[in-house]
């Protein structure tokens, strides 16, 4: 006579209760049946039974490629954030030098040429009060700023009298580059006149 097959799952109600003889498998837990009643679980820490695993292939050493072994003594080192300079770069000094030798100098980015008046809030920038046929000279006469597109002295008429650079009449509003050793006039006649010097 045939032994009952039981179910051999520890964790299922039919565990060592007799099955039909023809049951392959366990009909609450599905798990396969046989005759053998194991006396203890096979595998105690694991409630499904054991599965035949396969051998296990050693696996050959990890060597690495030939390029690689040349970077494995190095460390590990965070790039170097980049030094922003915190000061602005220089501006060239402008000056103006009169045809007395007197020297005005342009002490910023930018300003007026002309001469003070009582009625005038603030002086000019470069202010020629005092220097001979100052009359000829506008309060605002022209306009010399730094730029930075073009990398130079920029010179714009905002006078009536005229503006000359080099001999040649400035359009008024129109601006245009100033050099060192440019010669200047303003008004008329020649009667102020400057080498421009820029350093």
């Amino acid at each position: 006579m045939m032994p009952a097959n039981r179910c051999p799952n520890p964790n299922c109600e039919y565990f060592n209760r007799a099955l039909p003889n023809n049951a392959k498998v366990c009909p609450w837990c599905s798990t396969p049946l046989g005759n053998v009643i194991p006396s203890t679980p096979s595998n105690p820490t694991n409630s499904q039974p054991v599965q035949p695993q396969a051998p296990i292939q050693e696996q050959p050493s990890y060597q690495p490629p030939p390029y690689a072994t040349q970077y494995q003594q190095r460390e590990y080192s965070p790039p170097t954030p980049p030094v922003y300079n915190a000061t602005p770069p220089r501006l060239p000094v402008l000056k103006l030098v009169h045809s007395t030798g007197r020297e005005f100098q342009l002490r910023s980015e930018g300003g007026s040429i002309g001469r003070r008046s009582q009625n005038m809030p603030t002086p000019p920038e470069i202010d020629l009060t005092g220097i001979p046929h100052e009359g000829i000279v506008s309060r605002r006469h022209a306009r010399i700023f730094w730029d930075w597109s073009q990398n130079a002295y920029m010179i714009v008429d905002t006078s009536t009298n005229g503006v000359y650079l080099n001999g040649n009449l400035l359009n008024s509003g129109v601006s245009y580059r100033i050099l060192n050793g440019d010669s200047l006039q303003l008004g008329q006649d020649g009667l102020v006149t400057f080498m421009i010097a820029v350093m």
